[in-house]
């Protein structure tokens, strides 16, 4: 994997955001792989598809870039909030890679790729609406929260410009893909679980700690009286799917 952009591609472009984008799609379709089925080819979309950026030519996953350039901030810049719901709660809403690259070495730094069952409503940050001088006035966009995903649902292709070892990413991707049978709102509480265990610094909690966040949870369910009931649950699903261990006497271990 080449982590150098091809600058020859740049000549007829002028604008700095164009310039990026042919840039960073170009790299990604060149050399990465498809972290669901392990394919080494994704083929690319026509510009400004509705549906995704790129697809892989195997297991049909489809994929959408978002690039950055120096850090991956804890919030993406997205479109409009409706059409963003609206498309995480279908069918065919698409993975995300999330790439971050070196402006002045115009090569990749980080390369981060979310599976399409961790965009839960919660991650998804409505913006206010522009105001009634602005030429789209009223129009509302919306943010993704890239802090309100757990740890497993982040997953490094390139860290740090290290390249990640691909049977490690194809294996966590294996481990949470339990959650795309789920439905929608136990796919939320699961999503929400996942990121409290993740708070926790030993990999190893009790139940109590958990519960600890019940106030917390009961403002993200607010429709849900029985929150202790449901901890337990969702810790039950993340034990037999094999993402925490049960360990006697309300311990669990995260794995």
């Amino acid at each position: 994997m080449n982590l150098t952009f091809n600058l020859s591609l740049t000549q007829q472009y002028k604008s700095s955001s164009q310039i990026a984008r042919v840039l960073t799609e170009y790299w990604l379709k060149e050399n990465v792989y498809c972290p669901v089925c392990g394919n080494n080819h994704l083929s690319q979309f026509a510009n400004n598809s509705p549906v995704a950026d790129f697809i892989c030519n195997d297991c049909k996953s489809e994929y959408e870039l978002k690039s950055q350039r120096d850090t991956i901030t804890s919030k993406i810049t997205d479109g409009a909030y409706s059409s963003m719901i609206e498309r995480i709660n279908s069918d065919n809403n698409p993975n995300f890679f999330f790439l971050n690259y070196s402006p002045k070495e115009l090569s990749v730094k980080n390369l981060i790729v979310i599976p399409k069952h961790f965009f839960v409503n919660e991650i998804i940050e409505r913006r206010k609406p522009l105001n009634i001088n602005a030429k789209r006035a009223g129009w509302v966009g919306c943010n993704i929260l890239l802090n309100e995903i757990p740890t497993d649902g982040k997953i490094f292709i390139i860290k740090d410009c290290k390249i990640q070892d691909k049977k490690d990413v194809l294996a966590v991707w294996a481990k949470t893909v339990f959650l795309s049978t789920q439905k929608k709102e136990n796919r939320s509480w699961l999503v929400e679980i996942m990121k409290l265990i993740d708070q926790f610094r030993n990999t190893e909690f009790t139940l109590s700690e958990i519960y600890l966040f019940e106030n917390y949870l009961k403002e993200r369910f607010p429709n849900n009286n029985f929150i202790k009931d449901k901890i337990r649950q969702q810790l039950q699903v993340l034990r037999d799917k094999g993402v925490i261990e049960f360990k006697g006497n309300g311990q669990y271990k995260k794995l």
